[in-house]
């Protein structure tokens, strides 16, 4: 610790304040303190270096942000785990040494100090217009000679330009490290890291846990990277003795990029500034879907997103515990189908369109050929798998996996080839005889083999065509078997499952019919979804969800295992959820109680990633038009799966709204512009989530509720808002034990997104981000309020008119069911 003279501070800053005039992007020898209250900003205007208090946090501390910009613009942190209680830091730079380092509590305390690589005697710390806060020498020829860097100390942000990953010459790991809560820069339990293997990679880990693994570089992208993701960056990836690590730039000028580690589920987010809304918008977000979750599907499993289940066994191999894939677990993974001992007859699958496998256990040779690499494989009985290190050309480099391969995923025109190790008997089935080692004899194939796979394909062809034909009826409408892109189950399997559909199996009544719980002979509990024979509008929801929940996937949408055609039957076959739907408990005097904030936080932050993956994520642009608290399922960790895609419509490419002249919904939770006018779009569902999220604060349900004048939620909420009342709205049974600042936050949210203007609400990703980030909240607009009662008399009255041109209404109460 350097000595320091208290008296001799106070006169240098009293010097300081005297000849402080217009903001600097330094500090000097002549001027070496930064105290509260002052700043360093860059020279093209973009990024300031002062102290700030994050969130609602009254605590103190050192940071950069982006200056003139609204929104998560902190991206670095000095003293993100000391925090200063008062305005008294100072930055000070000592005019001996260099040291760099933050006092507080006047001038005595150390609560941050800089490692310099080594002593300078002139030194000026200059904050520059990348962000990058440098110490250097001021008579250092080479302005990039730094003694210190904060981009070599990153915190949750990385900018372009900065590393992530190591100098291994001054032993620096370049790590990103989430804040706990925006109120709290400490690290949280999310971090993203560049893991030394022999063929390295970035992971990122949930404390011990391993929760998303990018892949490690080809030569041109990470392997899990499919073509098209950001195409607005340049990614570089540098591997050597002296350091390893990722960079990415920025090659249009124009645009202003940022990646955060975010304390949610979605661990990465990259935000882009809209110049033009003045505002971060949501760019893209990792992890992107299901499958990747890291080792989803167990070893020698891969993972694909277009099908259900989504695990799939390499060809060869078999689940090793088929219980568990039919129950859905997957974590066992899979075993080959014949053992293979070292010094049989071996050769390699080549496997397509692949994200390869982890790296903890490889070995790794950059100047060996593809068939070299084979060789090498086959000369290591622990040689599970081969693949080129770079794909670029006509490929090069050479990756062995040494043992068990884990966290495959297909990647359909993105991922590369891997070629895994099969017996020679295995490759002959797949008929890639000319596959096998050519060092070892060559496998005879005899005539009857040959009739037996001609027969075979034979088979398959008329089971093919089989299939092509079969249709199911119903008046003039037709199913297509081979379209619906799930697993087909029995009628006699469904009837035993749910005791013939035994009235004590009943779960409630949906839009088109009765849903019952279910147990296969698996022991696998399932929901079953049965259309009303009578019901015509049945027909249509049953057609339409088939159709878009088939292709979806994701944690937060209800999981759809099969259907089940047959006569004049046709069910839905779900995942079962043990704890029923969210209205059950935030609407239930006794069940609410077992909701504190903490559950109830999450559920908000789930239901909003579900919707952001519907209107951006997934295939199709999709609007659910129905959310409501009773189609929020909730699994036994009380994760929220948003279930009941009957009446959802599709967008197709950028349109993100349509109009019908049939609206159908949930009356108290349809946006204005819909029920009057049948337009919808995300910000209909939009206005959906912010009634749902007014009534997970309140326990209270939308319509069903009187409070003087107010005639329901909304009406209640603003008249709070604007009272500077809301922790009025807050439900009893959370009022103990919330964060008020939290609540606070989602009332602001949920109030944007009930405004009148569909303009002015925000997007779901906008949303996401306003959950997860520090950033501050606009104040919301006139919320469009409900219809009135009388105002859906003169629509139903006007839709029954056969002259009248409006629009068709049909509208659900939000009973219990």
């Amino acid at each position: 610790m350097d000595s320091f003279s208290p008296a001799l501070l106070v006169f240098n800053l009293l010097l300081y304040l005297l000849t402080y005039v217009a903001a600097t992007d330094s500090l000097t020898a002549q001027d070496p303190y930064l105290r509260d209250g002052f700043s360093l900003v860059s020279s093209n205007g973009n990024f300031e270096l002062g102290f700030f208090s994050p969130g609602l946090s009254r605590d103190r501390y050192l940071g950069i942000w982006f200056k003139n910009r609204r929104g998560p613009t902190s991206v670095w942190v000095a003293n993100r785990n000391t925090p200063i209680n008062d305005s008294s830091g100072v930055l000070v730079m000592n005019i001996t040494t260099g040291n760099l380092s933050l006092y507080s509590h006047d001038s005595t305390t150390i609560v941050w100090t800089a490692r310099l690589l080594r002593k300078i005697s002139n030194g000026v710390l200059q904050l520059l217009d990348i962000g990058n806060l440098v110490l250097r020498d001021g008579k250092d020829e080479n302005p990039l000679n730094y003694s210190w860097q904060s981009f070599d100390y990153p915190t949750d942000t990385l900018l372009p330009g900065m590393k992530l990953g190591w100098d291994l010459r001054n032993n620096i790991n370049r790590r990103l490290d989430a804040w706990k809560n925006p109120n709290d820069p400490s690290p949280g339990n999310l971090s993203w890291r560049m893991e030394l293997h022999e063929y390295p990679e970035s992971v990122m880990w949930k404390g011990s846990q391993e929760y998303f693994r990018h892949g490690p570089w080809n030569g041109v992208r990470v392997s899990s990277r499919p073509l098209g993701i950001a195409p607005i960056l340049n990614f570089n990836f540098v591997s050597n003795e002296d350091e390893v690590y990722y960079q990415y730039s920025v090659p249009n000028k124009s645009h202003t990029v940022m990646v955060v580690m975010n304390q949610s589920n979605y661990l990465r987010i990259m935000y882009l500034w809209s110049p033009t809304e003045r505002q971060w918008r949501l760019y893209t977000s990792l992890p992107r879907d299901f499958c990747d979750n890291y080792a989803l599907c167990g070893p020698y499993g891969y993972c694909d997103i277009r099908v259900t289940p989504s695990c799939k066994c390499l060809e060869g191999f078999k689940p090793r515990s088929a219980d568990s894939w039919t129950a859905g677990e997957f974590a066992d993974g899979c075993e080959r189908n014949k053992l293979m001992n070292c010094g049989d007859e071996v050769g390699f699958a080549q496997l397509n369109q692949l994200k390869l496998p982890d790296t903890k256990r490889t070995w790794v040779n950059k100047s060996m050929n593809l068939e070299e690499c084979k060789q090498k494989c086959l000369s290591n009985c622990s040689c599970m798998a081969y693949a080129n290190t770079n794909i670029s050309g006509s490929g090069s480099g050479c990756a062995l996996w040494i043992g068990d391969l884990i966290d495959l995923k297909l990647i359909p025109d993105a991922g590369q080839d891997l070629y895994v190790k099969m017996p020679a008997s295995e490759l002959v089935k797949r008929g890639e005889a000319q596959k096998t080692d050519r060092l070892k004899p060559k496998v005879k194939i005899s005539l009857a083999a040959i009739v037996a796979s001609l027969g075979l394909a034979v088979l398959f062809i008329g089971l093919y065509i089989f299939k092509k034909r079969s249709t199911v009826k119903d008046g003039h409408e037709k199913i297509e078997a081979q379209d619906l892109e799930l697993p087909l189950f029995d009628l006699s399997l469904i009837n035993s499952a749910t005791n013939n559909f035994s009235i004590d199996n009943k779960l409630g009544e949906g839009g088109f019919g009765p849903v019952y719980k279910g147990k296969l002979t698996n022991g696998q509990d399932i929901a079953v979804k049965r259309l009303s024979r009578s019901s015509g509008q049945g027909m249509n929801e049953f057609k339409n969800e088939v159709i878009l929940i088939a292709k979806l996937q994701h944690r937060n949408l209800v999981k759809l295992l099969g259907c089940c055609i047959q006569g004049e039957e046709k069910m839905l076959v779900y995942e079962y959820m043990p704890n029923k739907s969210l209205d059950f408990f935030i609407f239930d005097r006794t069940q609410r109680q077992l909701l504190d904030w903490s559950q109830r936080y999450r559920i908000i932050c789930g239901i909003a990633r579900g919707l952001l993956y519907l209107h951006q994520d997934s295939r199709l642009r999709i609007i659910h038009r129905d959310l409501k608290a009773s189609n929020v399922l909730l699994d036994m960790d009380m994760n929220p799966k948003i279930s009941d895609f009957g009446l959802a419509k599709t967008c197709g490419g950028d349109q993100t709204e349509g109009q019908t002249i049939k609206v159908v919904g949930t009356y108290g939770y349809m946006a204005p512009e819909y029920a009057f006018d049948g337009r919808f779009s995300v910000k209909s569902d939009a206005f959906s989530y912010g009634i749902l999220l007014l009534e997970i604060i309140s326990g209270k349900r939308s319509r069903s509720f009187c409070h003087l004048n107010d005639q329901n939620v909304i009406a209640y909420a603003w008249r709070l808002w604007k009272e500077g009342n809301s922790e009025e709205l807050i439900d009893d049974a959370i009022r103990e034990t919330c964060i008020i600042s939290e609540v606070l936050r989602c009332i602001n949210i949920s109030l944007l997104c009930v405004q009148q203007n569909p303009d002015d609400r925000p997007t779901m990703s906008s949303v996401v981000m306003m959950l997860g980030c520090e950033i501050s909240l606009s104040q919301p607009k006139q919320p469009g309020f409900f219809i009135e009662n009388e105002a859906i008399s003169r629509k139903i009255s006007s839709s029954k008119d056969k002259s009248s041109s409006t629009n068709e209404l049909t509208i659900t109460l939000p009973d219990p069911r």
